[in-house]
C-alpha cells in the first residue's frame, strides 16, 4: 500500500503532515542521514587542517568546495543510496561512510586519505552530534518562535482586556473578582519563564571514541592533543557545547533537561486550554463562525471549542513522549546499550505533537470574541464576593468578629446590592468608610488586576 495521508500509520505523517512540515527535514530519516554526512565531512576537513597529522595534508580549495557541496546538495536519492548500502551492512553509520568513500572516489586528494573518513570514530560520535544539531535547530527555528508567537498573542490580549472585570471562581465557586486581562497576563508570564528555560539549555556533544577516552586516537597518534582537537570540532565547527566526560554515548542529561522544560511549557498551555474551554462554556467568550463548518453531526446549533480540545490532547501526547525521553535517555547500561537509539528517533514525534498543540491553540485564540455582557451579568449576580472587602475593613477598625458576621450574612444566602448596603449601614464605621464600601461593586473590586495586566511586557 502506497504511503499517503490516508494510509500513513502516524497522524503526524498523515492527517497532520502539513502542520508539522517544518520538522520533516530535521527529524526525518533523511534529515538524520544528511546531518551524519555533515559531521563526517567536518571531521575530515578538521583532520586535513591539523599539521600534526602528516598523513592528511591540507585539502585544496576545490576539494573543500566539493565536500561542502556534497552536504549542501544531499538529496533524497542520495539518502536512498545510503539505505541500499545499509541493507547489506545492517549498520546505518557505516553505510554512510561507505557511500561517502564511493562518492569521493574520483577525488585524488580524498582518495589518498580515504581511510581517515570516520577516523577513530564510534558511531555515537557521529550520532550524538547529529541529535544535538537536530534539537538545537528545531528549537531555534520552530519551537521557540511558535512559543513566542503565543506569548505575543496573549500579551496583546492581556493589555487589551486589562481593565475588563471578571468573576473569579476558586474551587469553581464565586470568588474575589479579577480582570480578564490579568488572568491572561498570568499565563503569558508563566509561559515567558518557561520559554527562557527552554532557550537556556546548552546542547552538549562529544567526539571521544568508543568509551570516551580517545583510546584509538592515541593508539594512532600518541603525541596529539585529541581532546583539544575534538573540542574545536564540536564547538567551533558545529556550534555545540563540548562534554569532556562521557561513556560511549553523550549521557543526554541536557536533553532530559530540555524535554522537561518543553513539557513544562506544554503543561502551562494545557492549563490555559482547559481554562479557555471553561470560559467558552460560561459564555465569557464567543467563537467566530467560519462558513461551512459543522460543530455537531446532529445538533445544528453547536459551535464547539475544538481548537482548545485539540491543543490539550496534543500537548498531553507530547508530554507523555517527552516524559519517557527525559527519564530514559540519561540511563545506559555500563558504557553503552542501544535502548537510546530507537527512543531518540521519536524526538520529532514528541515535538511534532507539541507543534500541533501550538497550532491549534493559536487558531483557537484567533477565533475568540469577548462577551462583555456575560462577564457583567456574572459579576452583578455575585454581590457576596464583597464580603471579603467588608470584613477586612471591619478588621482595620477593630469591629468585633468581622469574619463571623459576614459569614452569617452571606453563606448560603442570595446577596444583592441592597442587602449588602443595608448591612454596611449597621456597622460602627466612619461615614467616609461606609460611603466607600457602599460605592464598591463586584465589577470595581479588582485590586491591582488592571495595572498588573498592563505592566506585563
Amino acid at each position: 500500500m502506497a504511503i499517503s495521508p490516508l494510509t500513513a500509520l502516524s497522524p503526524l505523517d498523515g492527517r497532520y503532515r502539513n502542520k508539522v512540515a517544518s520538522l520533516h527535514d530535521t527529524f526525518s530519516e533523511f534529515g538524520l542521514i544528511r546531518l551524519r554526512l555533515l559531521v563526517e565531512v567536518e571531521w575530515l576537513k578538521a583532520l586535513s587542517r591539523e599539521r600534526a597529522i602528516a598523513e592528511v595534508p591540507a585539502f585544496s580549495a576545490q576539494t573543500l568546495e566539493q565536500l561542502d557541496a556534497l552536504c549542501a546538495q544531499f538529496s533524497v536519492a542520495d539518502a536512498e543510496a545510503v539505505k541500499q548500502i545499509e541493507a547489506r551492512t545492517n549498520h546505518d553509520v557505516k553505510a554512510l561512510e561507505y557511500w561517502l568513500k564511493q562518492r569521493l572516489a574520483s577525488n585524488a586528494e580524498v582518495q589518498r586519505v580515504s581511510e581517515f573518513i570516520h577516523f577513530a570514530c564510534t558511531s555515537e560520535d557521529i550520532n550524538n552530534l547529529c541529535h544535538a544539531l537536530m534539537v538545537k535547530r528545531s528549537r531555534a527555528d520552530v519551537m521557540l518562535p511558535l512559543l513566542q508567537r503565543i506569548i505575543d498573542k496573549l500579551t496583546g490580549m492581556a493589555h487589551e482586556l486589562a481593565a475588563l472585570p471578571m468573576l473569579s471562581r476558586t474551587h469553581g465557586q464565586t470568588a474575589s473578582p479579577t480582570t480578564l486581562g490579568k488572568e491572561i497576563a498570568n499565563v503569558a508570564a508563566r509561559l515567558a519563564t518557561a520559554r527562557q528555560r527552554i532557550a537556556a539549555v546548552l546542547p552538549l556533544a562529544k567526539m571521544n571514541g568508543a568509551v570516551g577516552n580517545y583510546n584509538a586516537h592515541l593508539a594512532a597518534y600518541p603525541g596529539f592533543d585529541w581532546e583539544a582537537f575534538s573540542r574545536r570540532v564540536v564547538e567551533q565547527q558545529l556550534g555545540l557545547q563540548f562534554n569532556a566526560y562521557t561513556i560511549q554515548i553523550e549521557p543526554h542529561d541536557w536533553m532530559a533537561e530540555l524535554f522537561d522544560a518543553v513539557a513544562r511549557a506544554n503543561t502551562i498551555l494545557i492549563d490555559w486550554s482547559r481554562d479557555v474551554w471553561g470560559y467558552v462554556s460560561l459564555g465569557y467568550f464567543k467563537q467566530r463562525l467560519k462558513a461551512g463548518e459543522v460543530g455537531s453531526s446532529t445538533m445544528p446549533h453547536k459551535v464547539n471549542p475544538i481548537d482548545f480540545e485539540n491543543a490539550e490532547g496534543n500537548y498531553g501526547l507530547a508530554n507523555a513522549l517527552l516524559g519517557h525521553l527525559s527519564q530514559k535517555l540519561p540511563i545506559s547500561r555500563w558504557q553503552r546499550d542501544l535502548t537510546d537509539s530507537t527512543v531518540l528517533r521519536n524526538m520529532g514525534v514528541a515535538l511534532g505533537h507539541a507543534l500541533l498543540g501550538h497550532d491549534s491553540l493559536q487558531r483557537g485564540l484567533d477565533k475568540l470574541e469577548v462577551n462583555r455582557d456575560a462577564l457583567a451579568a456574572d459579576l452583578d449576580a455575585a454581590w457576596e464576593v464583597l464580603a471579603e472587602a467588608v470584613q477586612t475593613v471591619m478588621r482595620r477598625h477593630g469591629l468585633p468578629e468581622p469574619y463571623e458576621q459576614l459569614k452569617a450574612l452571606t453563606r448560603g444566602n442570595v446577596i444583592t446590592h441592597d442587602a449588602m448596603s443595608a448591612f454596611i449601614d449597621t456597622l460602627a464605621l466612619p461615614a467616609d468608610e461606609k460611603a466607600r464600601l457602599r460605592a464598591l461593586t463586584p465589577a470595581s473590586y479588582t485590586g491591582m488586576a488592571g495595572a498588573l495586566a498592563k505592566r506585563f511586557k
